[in-house]
């Protein structure tokens, strides 16, 4: 735990010193991201930023939840035309049919989710027809 400022001693020369001796310990080795360069600095600038790098980080989307389910949706259809196997394209299918089909028994909150179950079978004809050979 770092000590007070003691009573007459400059701020500046007080914080200095603290880093000073940090620095002699050896406290700021090893760090994560030591050496590495600063992202983002390019970026204009969004005060907002550490929101949305939270938000990434956390899993949290500020989608309403029927474009989120499109999203997830589109994502899905993209992993299955590059699964390994067909197998793993079913799945992937398969899984994703089955949240649409819970969000057309129960529509969720925000716009219309126009969506409706992949076929399997067309899936992987457009898997087929994507890969080479």
């Amino acid at each position: 735990m770092t000590e007070r400022k003691p009573p007459g001693v400059d701020f500046e020369s007080w914080v200095d010193r603290q880093i000073r001796e940090a620095a002699e310990r050896g406290a700021f080795e090893n760090l994560p991201g030591a050496g590495q360069p600063l992202t983002g600095l390019d970026a204009p600038y969004d005060e907002n930023w550490w929101i949305k790098k939270k938000m990434h980080r956390e899993g949290v989307s500020a989608l309403p939840p029927a474009l989120a389910l499109r999203k997830e949706a589109e994502d899905a259809y993209e992993a299955a035309l590059g699964a390994r196997s067909e197998r793993e394209a079913r799945r992937i299918v398969a899984e994703i049919n089955e949240k649409i089909r819970e969000a057309i028994r129960r529509p969720p909150a925000g716009p219309p989710l126009n969506l409706r179950p992949y076929d399997p079978e067309t899936v992987l004809r457009d898997r087929r027809e994507r890969r080479p050979g």
